[in-house]
């Protein structure tokens, strides 16, 4: 097999698990829509009044994605990664031609694909509901891909050094819980010590909200952000890379 075959193939067999996976699907494409519905049409922004929701609902679009390009490619890779690895399935797959960053690049593409079609759903629904005009850009599908790419690298790594999938899904809510709010998404760095707002630049989900709110609020050039995410997604995959088990 070439391979265009084998990631064409794994790809498939990837995304029929996905769909047969009911909760699973149901948390992609749900729980960020519980979040819209929360605090988009429950609590609303309120531009006038300041507060945490202290602008129009358009604004905060970074951060329903956000929820979506983090959460889903950390327990999904990770988990899939712990599953694979205690069902031996790295061993069988060493006897093939495929390479552990073909492993992590298929099951990349099918988190992308996943995503994209989650983030079209919460564009759609914060339009028809909210009833504000986001202004879309055809950048979002790159800044949505790169933060994919960097996140699923990121839950390769934690599926490598966790012991189970109970161990993964602990892991990845560790660590995006905190990335969530603290990456510009809801929480602006104004609201932050003045001490941690140089650790803000360390995390790739703040170039991915600055550049989402660049091209659907600000309509700012965002160009430097897809670059430095673009910077971010290339080390982090190939640390995801390294961490696949070959046997």
């Amino acid at each position: 097999m070439s391979r265009t075959s084998r990631v064409t193939a794994e790809a498939g067999a990837a995304w029929r698990t996905f769909l047969r996976r009911r909760t699973a699907v149901f948390f992609t494409f749900g729980f960020p829509l519980i979040l819209v519905g929360i605090f988009g049409i429950v609590v609303q922004a309120n531009p006038a009044g300041g507060g945490l929701f202290g602008h129009p609902t358009s604004f905060y679009v970074p951060g329903y994605l956000a929820v979506i390009v983090l959460f889903t490619p950390l327990s999904r890779i990770g988990s899939s990664l712990a599953r694979y690895r205690d069902g031996n399935r790295f061993q069988k797959l060493s006897t093939t031609p495929a390479s552990p960053s073909e492993w992590l690049a298929t099951h990349t593409l099918v988190n992308i694909a996943i995503i994209v079609l989650a983030s079209s759903v919460v564009l759609g629904v914060l339009e028809l509901l909210v009833g504000e005009t986001i202004r879309l850009s055809p950048l979002l599908l790159p800044f949505i891909s790169l933060a994919v790419v960097v996140f699923c690298g990121l839950g390769a790594i934690l599926g490598r050094i966790t012991g189970s999938q109970d161990g993964v899904v602990a892991a990845s809510n560790a660590v995006a819980l905190p990335l969530v709010f603290l990456s510009e998404t809801f929480v602006m760095p104004e609201r932050l010590p003045t001490w941690f707002r140089p650790v803000i630049g360390l995390s790739p989900l703040t170039y991915f909200s600055r550049g989402v709110r660049n091209v659907t609020y600000l309509n700012q050039p965002a160009w430097l952000d897809l670059l430095v995410l673009a910077m971010f997604a290339a080390l982090v995959f190939a640390l995801g890379a390294y961490a696949v088990p070959q046997e």
